[in-house]
């Protein structure tokens, strides 16, 4: 079924316009990343985490001063619903985490563990430096994969729009705070893959029509190449949103930083799939046109 037909849209007239708003974007996320930083899960950071529930409604002010009576005041506390917190300190021997139960019951009446969460710092450390080698390897690859099935300047420019999809997505993480955890970083991976997809489909149907028609101008072999796939791109988008948006509305609180992060990151990765990789490719054949 398709819910696009067929589309006769300029996509490469608009993108200086793409340019512009991606450079804003890809600024605001690199200073908030600078300037906030990530807000790392105790998978990544090392620590306690203690996940509360109550049977009343509770603020994070209301447990930040019962916490500040016995020393702890400094932690981490986020509200997880009405009736639940989230709290991250450094680790804790057992008496002092009877000692936090003990001063809340004091104060809010029964109090229900949900979750604890425990990481040294020595594991946090190693998990950051896996992450960061997860995500360069998976770059890499895709580079080497893209290079070998089409040629380099495609490749190089679906890198771009990977990083770019990479910075935005956790520059929108950062400006909201959301805990960046293993679950997200897969979820970032997963984005990537699905990017360079749709990228790969629509440079084979680039590399299909330039065999065609070879004396048509990049321009406008871009824009017939991203009309032809708009359709397969909005039924693929929209299909692997639905389960997303169930997922963050229905699938409860521990997956909606996933889920968050897999929605932010197919808007952002189909926009940089139809603007960013094309455009890149159309400007620089424009400026030094490659022998074919």
């Amino acid at each position: 079924m398709e819910l696009v037909k067929k589309t006769n849209i300029n996509f490469m007239g608009h993108r200086k316009v793409a340019y512009t708003l991606s450079f804003l974007l890809v600024v605001i996320a690199l200073v908030s990343m600078f300037s906030v930083g990530l807000n790392y899960g105790v998978d990544f950071a090392g620590g306690l985490l203690l996940q509360y529930s109550f049977q009343q409604p509770v603020t994070v002010d209301e447990i930040r001063a019962t916490l500040t009576e016995i020393g702890l005041g400094e932690s981490i506390i986020q509200s997880f619903a009405e009736d639940e917190v989230v709290v991250r300190t450094s680790l804790l021997p057992e008496e002092e985490r009877a000692a936090m139960r003990t001063a809340l019951e004091e104060s809010f009446g029964p109090v229900n563990v949900v979750r604890i969460e425990e990481v040294g710092p020595a594991i946090g450390a190693d998990l950051r430096r896996m992450g960061v080698f997860a995500l360069l390897l998976a770059i890499g690859g895709i580079l080497v994969y893209v290079s070998l099935r089409f040629e380099f300047r495609p490749a190089v420019t679906s890198i771009i729009a990977l990083a770019h999809d990479g910075f935005v997505v956790l520059g929108i993480l950062t400006l909201l705070q959301r805990e960046f955890s293993i679950p997200v970083l897969a979820a970032v991976l997963t984005i990537l893959g699905y990017s360079i997809n749709d990228s790969i489909v629509i440079m084979d149907r680039v590399r299909e029509n330039f065999s065609l028609h070879r004396r048509t101008s990049i321009t406008d072999l871009l824009n017939k190449s991203l009309n032809e796939t708009f359709s397969r791109t909005v039924n693929t988008t929209l299909t692997t949103l639905l389960p997303v948006l169930a997922l963050l509305f229905f699938g409860g609180r521990m997956l909606q930083d996933f889920s968050l992060t897999m929605f932010i990151g197919l808007l952002v990765g189909t926009y940089s799939t139809i603007f960013i990789t094309g455009a890149i490719l159309v400007d620089w054949e424009k400026r030094k046109p490659l022998r074919r």
